[in-house]
């Protein structure tokens, strides 16, 4: 289905707790963190009522998100259910990679075949002082198993932050030189109430590209196998075996081609990643709504989708977003 600005709305994330067995700086604020209730959040009943009905406007790709998805009860089962959904082509998940050794194969046999790992150092002690939680030895091998287990593409996620993991570019550029990975640089963006108390500022991706060009002259390619990637700008080392993705969100906009919806954990569904803007379908669902009604409604918030988000401003986008990453679900 398209937008009212002629954008064709196919893609639906879907984030399945605000839970984490991690806190990362940029997303979860150090004390204070007030966490949904068993309750508060969508069964997975509900969401696959949710999907089901959402292909019926063109939604042809879900991706679960969390907090971390992985820690939710019953991940696994919920997959296999969600992957029977008729009209349903892709189911990816974005992890922190921390159980993933565990989960790799469990997955896999579910359905999924893609799969994105965030990872924001390579670094043992800085990656535990970004996550303040985390041990990168877990990662690594989680990422390892799902090599191994046959998840094709590997997308490694990294929030390059200036003056944090900046001196990392070119070791995160590298792992793609022998490996089939794709190393995604994604511009920092200051959403919810953590950005004003962890002091981060963004790196152009522009600055990254330079980094890695001076080091090996990156070449465009199509993404992976000639697929598209959505809003990264995907590149190859000259040799490399795997890509590189920049995800410009701060200083390249790419509203005009944004394909998504968001649906959090609480049952909200939105359209716009910085805009506050929701639409409560839990409540609905639990009022016994018809499937009838449920469709206009995502109908309505697909073309109500607006045109552009004021990325570029900071100060706009404390206003625009007060919601903390890991309750919208990335």
């Amino acid at each position: 289905m398209y937008d009212n600005h002629n954008r064709m709305i196919n893609y639906l994330r879907v984030s399945v707790t605000d839970r984490c067995n991690l806190r990362c700086i940029y997303c979860m604020p150090k004390e204070g963190l007030s966490l949904l209730g068993h309750a508060d959040i969508l069964s997975y009943e509900e969401i696959l009522r949710i999907v089901t009905i959402a292909v019926k406007t063109g939604i042809v790709k879900v991706r679960l998100t969390g907090g971390e998805p992985l820690v939710r009860r019953g991940l696994v089962e919920f997959v296999s259910s969600l992957n029977k959904i008729e009209g349903l082509k892709d189911i990816t998940l974005t992890t922190n990679g921390i159980l993933l050794e565990n989960y790799a194969e469990p997955l896999f046999q579910a359905g999924i075949r893609r799969i994105n790992v965030s990872l924001d150092s390579l670094n043992v002690e800085k990656y535990k002082s970004i996550t303040r939680l985390g041990d990168l030895l877990s990662v690594i091998r989680g990422i390892k198993k799902a090599e191994c287990v046959g998840f094709s593409p590997i997308k490694i996620n990294v929030v390059a932050i200036k003056g944090f993991n900046d001196d990392e570019i070119l070791d995160f550029a590298k792992l793609t030189v022998h490996k089939p990975y794709q190393v995604r640089f994604i511009e920092y963006m200051p959403i919810g109430d953590v950005a004003s108390e962890n002091g981060f500022e963004y790196l152009s991706n522009d600055i990254v590209k330079k980094i890695i060009n001076n080091y090996s002259t990156l070449e465009r390619t199509d993404g992976y196998r000639g697929k598209a990637d959505g809003p990264a700008q995907v590149y190859r080392m000259k040799g490399a075996v795997g890509e590189i993705g920049l995800i410009s969100s701060m200083s390249h906009q790419f509203c005009n081609s944004c394909n998504r919806l968001r649906l959090t954990a609480d049952g909200h569904l939105r359209a716009c990643l910085l805009s506050d803007d929701e639409v409560d379908l839990k409540s609905m669902l639990r009022s016994g709504c018809s499937n009838s009604d449920l469709e206009s409604l995502i109908k309505k918030v697909i073309l109500d989708k607006p045109k552009i988000a004021a990325l570029h401003c900071y100060e706009s986008q404390r206003k625009k977003c007060v919601r903390n990453m890991s309750v919208i679900g990335g």
